[in-house]
C-alpha cells in the first residue's frame, strides 16, 4: 500500500478565507487534506516524528475569479486581432482556453466560473480540470447563456422567444450547465456615458428563467448594467448581478434583503480608461469612463457597508484584462474603493465558493488543502498577491512552484 502523501507547514501567518490569524500556526497535510492547525511551532517534534516540515510566511485559499471567458485571450488588445480570434477553429480556441485556466493557476487563481461560449469549450475545460495533473483551474462552466435574437451576447448565448421557449430552453441547459445564464442588457455605451438600450427581458420573464432554473437546482448569473436592467434583475431574484454599472442603492438595498450577489467587473472598463489609445477614445468618452469607474467603487463602498455580498471577478478575456493577473488588478479597485484588505480577500475566496454552494469554502481541518503561499502577508503589503510561491491545488500533482514576480 502506498504511504500517505504528508508534510507539515509552519506559518507565521494566515487568511482561512474568513479570518485573519496573525498567530504563527502549525499545519498538517495528509494527501491533500489539512488534518490539524495548532498554534505555535511544532516543527522539531513533527521533524522528530519523521514529518518533513516546511516554513512559510503568509498561506491563504487559492483565490477564485468569479467570472472569466477562457476561450478569450485578454492579453490581445488590437481590435482587428480580436475578431479574427474569433473566427479560428474551434480547436485553437480550446487551445486558448487550457492556456487561460493554466496561467490563472499558476497566478494562484484555483477556481473560475466561466461567463459562457457558444461552443462549449467552457464545458470541456471543466470536465478537463477536473484530472489530477491536469494544471489547470477548476472551472465553473456556465455553458450557455439565453438572449433575445438580435440582440447583444451573440458569442455566450441563444436566442429565445415565448414564455414556453424560455422554460424548455432553460430546462434543456440546466442539464449541462454549473448556472444559467441570462443576458439581460446590452453593453455601455461609452460614448454617451450611459446604457443606451432596453432590458432583453421584463421583470416576469426573468422570472421565468430564475423559477425554472431553481426548480433544476441552477442559479441564475445576470449579465447586466443600467438602472432600468438592474432593476428587473433584482426584482425577479436572480442569483449574482455580472457587472452592475450604475448601480443605486436602492437596487442594492433589495439585493441585501434576497442576498443576492455582486461581481462588479471593474477590469475591463478600467483598462479602456487606463488605455483610451487601444479603441481611440475622444477625452469626452475618457472623462465618462472616469465618472462611471468612480461612481460604481462608490457603489462597491455602499454595497459593503450594506452588507451585500460580494463576488470579485475579472471578466478575464475582455480587452486588455490577462487571465491570472487580472485578479490583482481588480483586488485593487476594491481597495482603492475603501474596503478592507479581509472583506476582499473574502470576496476573492471563501464568498465565491459559498455562492457555489461549495462544501469546504474556507480553509478548515478537514478540507482540501487548495492554497497559496506568498512572501509575505497582503495585509502588510498588498503587492504580496502579485508575489506567490506555491500553489497547492488537485490540479497539481505537486505543490506549484515558481520564483516571485
Amino acid at each position: 500500500m502506498k504511504p500517505p502523501d504528508r508534510f507539515a507547514l509552519v506559518v507565521d501567518e494566515w487568511f482561512d478565507g474568513d479570518d485573519r490569524h496573525t498567530r504563527r500556526s502549525t499545519m498538517t497535510i495528509v494527501d491533500g487534506i489539512l488534518t490539524a492547525v495548532s498554534a505555535g511551532d511544532h516543527g522539531d517534534v513533527l521533524t522528530t516524528q519523521g514529518w518533513p516540515v516546511e516554513h512559510a510566511s503568509f498561506i491563504m485559499p487559492g483565490l477564485v475569479d468569479a467570472h472569466v471567458h477562457l476561450f478569450l485571450d485578454g492579453a490581445t488588445t488590437d481590435s482587428k486581432l480580436r475578431s479574427q480570434h474569433l473566427k479560428q477553429p474551434v480547436a485553437a480556441l480550446t487551445e486558448t482556453a487550457r492556456r487561460s485556466a493554466a496561467q490563472a493557476l499558476a497566478c494562484g487563481v484555483t477556481s473560475v466560473r466561466d461567463g459562457g461560449d457558444r461552443f462549449g469549450i467552457n464545458h470541456r475545460l471543466r470536465d478537463e480540470a477536473r484530472w489530477r495533473g491536469s494544471g489547470l483551474a477548476q472551472v465553473r462552466s456556465v455553458g450557455l447563456g439565453v438572449k433575445r435574437a438580435t440582440r447583444y451576447g451573440a458569442f455566450m448565448a441563444k436566442d429565445v422567444g415565448d414564455d414556453d421557449s424560455i422554460r424548455n430552453s432553460v430546462r434543456d441547459l440546466a442539464a449541462g450547465n454549473d448556472e444559467i445564464k441570462l443576458i439581460l442588457t446590452g453593453i455601455i455605451d461609452f460614448d454617451a456615458g450611459a446604457v443606451t438600450d432596453e432590458p432583453q427581458f421584463t421583470v416576469d420573464e426573468a422570472r421565468i428563467v430564475v423559477d425554472v432554473a431553481h426548480a433544476a437546482g441552477r442559479k441564475v448569473m445576470t449579465h447586466c448594467s443600467g438602472a432600468a436592467g438592474l432593476a428587473v434583475a433584482a426584482g425577479a431574484g436572480v442569483d449574482s448581478i455580472e457587472h452592475g454599472f450604475f448601480m443605486e442603492r436602492a437596487t442594492l438595498a433589495m439585493m441585501r434583503e434576497k442576498d443576492l450577489a455582486w461581481t462588479p467587473t471593474f477590469c475591463p472598463v478600467h483598462f479602456q480608461w487606463a488605455h483610451p489609445e487601444a479603441i481611440g477614445w475622444s477625452a469626452p468618452t475618457v472623462g465618462h469612463l472616469r465618472g462611471i469607474l468612480d461612481a460604481h467603487a462608490e457603489h462597491l463602498r455602499i454595497a459593503h457597508e450594506m452588507g451585500v455580498r460580494l463576488l470579485v471577478g475579472t471578466d478575464a478575456g475582455s480587452m486588455g484584462v490577462e487571465h491570472g493577473l487580472a485578479i490583482f488588478d481588480e483586488i485593487e479597485r476594491f481597495l482603492e474603493a475603501g474596503l478592507p484588505m479581509a472583506a476582499v480577500l473574502r470576496a476573492a475566496t471563501s464568498e465565491p465558493r459559498r455562492h457555489f454552494a461549495d462544501a469546504q469554502p474556507v480553509l478548515a481541518v478537514g478540507s482540501s488543502f487548495e492554497a497559496v503561499q506568498l512572501q509575505s502577508s497582503p495585509f502588510m503589503d498588498p503587492q504580496a498577491l502579485r508575489r506567490a510561491e506555491r500553489v497547492w491545488s488537485p490540479a497539481i500533482r505537486d505543490s506549484l512552484q515558481h520564483a516571485a514576480a
